[in-house]
C-alpha cells in the first residue's frame, strides 16, 4: 500500500475518538447546568421557607388540652409539648411568638388548660400569665392536729379523708423524721400550698413535711434541742404546747421558757398544768373550758395529773412556735395568765401571789364585761 494510502487509513481510525470526546464535553455540560439549577431551586426554596410564615391555625381554638411545663423547660421544649397535643400548628409559630414576647421567659412550672389548634401566640398568652396555672391551693392554719388537717384536704382535693389517713400509715413515703416515731402529729406544717391535678395524697403531705423540715433548720433545732438537753422530738412537743397557748408572736419565746422552767425546777412540781393537753387527750377542740371531772382524765396527755411532756407533739405549730421553742426567751417566769382575750395581752410571773392577783383580779375584770370567758 502506498504512504498516501497509510495516512489516509490512519486518519479515518482516529476520527471515531474525536466523536467519543465531544459526547463526553456534552454530557459534562449537562451534569453541571443540571447541578446548578438543582442547587439555584434548593437556594431560592431555603430562603423561601426563611422569609415565609411558620405554620399556625387560625383560631380560636376548641375542645380542652392540659399541658404540664416541667423544670427547666425552655420555649422549644414547651413549643414540642404543645404540637404534639395539637395545640399549635409548628414549632416555629410557637418559638417565633416566644421570641417577640419577653414574659415568654418567665413561664411558671405547672399546668395549664389550653384547646386544641389555637393560634401560637393566644397559647403563650395563656401560659405566661400565672393566673391560668390550674392548682388547688390549701391553706393549712397553725394549731391543727392531723385529724383537722386531713379533714381540709379532703374537704378542697379531690381525695377523700380515707385517702389520706392511708397515706398517713406510709410515714417512710412522707419523710418524717426518724423522732416522729411514724406519728405524723405535729409535723405537718401549717402553711398554704399549690398543688397540680395529678398529685396524690402521699405527695401532698410530704410537701407539708419537707416544709416543716425547712422550719426545723432555719430553728437549728437539732443543735437547739442539744443544748437544752432535750431531745428533738421533745422540742416539737414545746412547740405544740407554745402553738397552743401564745396568743401573740412576741409571748412564744416566754410561754417556752415557763415550761422550761416547770420542766427543770420544784415551782410546780414538774407538772405543766397545760389544758391544752387535756383536751388532746379527750379528744375535743384545744381550746374548749374544762370541767373538774375532764381535768382527772387518765391519759399521759394529761399535764394537769403527768410531770413532764405529754408524750408527743398535740397540734401542728408555725414557725414562730417552733423557734420560740428552740430559743426560748431568758426569763424566771413560771406562771401566765392572759388578761385580755380580744388583744391576747398576756402577763408573766415567777411570784404565785402576783399570778393569782393577774388570775383573780385582772383577768376577772375582763371577763365582767365580756362574753368571752
Amino acid at each position: 500500500m502506498s504512504e498516501l494510502g497509510l495516512q489516509l487509513k490512519s486518519h479515518r481510525a482516529r476520527r471515531p475518538r474525536r466523536g467519543l470526546g465531544c459526547l463526553a464535553a456534552l454530557l459534562a455540560l449537562a451534569v453541571l447546568a443540571g447541578g446548578l439549577y438543582w442547587g439555584t431551586s434548593r437556594g431560592i426554596d431555603a430562603i423561601q421557607a426563611r422569609f415565609s410564615e411558620a405554620e399556625d391555625f387560625a383560631g380560636p381554638g376548641s375542645g380542652r388540652v392540659l399541658v404540664e411545663v416541667e423544670e427547666g423547660d425552655n420555649a422549644t421544649d414547651i413549643g414540642a409539648v404543645l404540637v404534639d397535643k395539637g395545640v399549635v400548628a409548628s414549632l416555629e409559630a410557637f418559638t417565633d411568638a416566644a421570641r417577640t414576647n419577653p414574659d415568654s421567659t418567665g413561664i411558671q412550672v405547672g399546668f395549664y388548660q389550653l384547646k386544641k389548634e389555637m393560634p401560637a401566640a393566644d397559647a403563650l398568652d395563656v401560659l405566661v400569665d400565672p393566673e391560668n396555672l390550674i392548682q388547688s391551693a390549701v391553706t393549712i392554719p397553725e394549731g391543727l392536729r392531723v385529724e383537722q388537717v386531713v379533714e381540709i384536704l379532703a374537704k378542697e382535693t379531690d381525695f377523700s379523708a380515707k385517702q389520706f389517713r392511708a397515706a398517713l400509715d406510709q410515714p417512710d413515703k412522707l419523710g418524717l423524721p426518724g423522732y416522729a416515731n411514724g406519728n405524723a402529729e405535729g409535723y405537718l406544717f401549717p402553711a398554704t400550698y399549690a398543688y397540680g391535678p395529678k398529685e396524690k395524697p402521699v405527695a401532698m403531705l410530704s410537701a407539708m413535711v419537707d416544709r416543716w423540715r425547712q422550719a426545723a433548720e432555719e430553728a437549728d433545732l437539732e443543735s437547739a434541742a442539744e443544748e437544752l438537753g432535750y431531745t428533738p422530738a421533745e422540742l416539737m412537743t414545746v412547740a405544740s404546747l407554745v402553738e397552743s397557748e401564745a396568743n401573740r408572736d412576741e409571748d412564744r419565746g416566754k410561754v417556752a421558757r415557763v415550761i422550761y422552767n416547770r420542766l427543770e425546777t420544784d415551782a410546780t412540781n414538774g407538772l405543766l398544768q397545760i389544758d391544752a393537753t387535756v383536751n388532746y387527750a379527750l379528744g375535743r377542740d384545744l381550746g374548749l373550758a374544762l370541767t373538774e371531772e375532764d381535768l382527772q382524765v387518765d391519759s399521759p396527755y394529761n399535764t394537769r395529773l403527768n410531770p413532764g411532756l405529754p408524750p408527743g407533739p398535740i397540734e401542728s405549730p408555725g414557725d414562730a412556735a417552733i423557734a420560740a421553742a428552740a430559743h426560748p426567751t431568758e426569763g424566771p417566769w413560771v406562771y401566765y395568765v392572759t388578761v385580755d382575750l380580744d388583744t391576747g395581752e398576756t402577763k408573766f410571773t415567777d411570784d404565785y401571789d402576783e399570778f393569782l392577783h393577774f388570775k383573780n383580779v385582772e383577768l376577772a375584770d375582763y371577763c365582767e364585761g365580756s362574753d368571752r370567758c
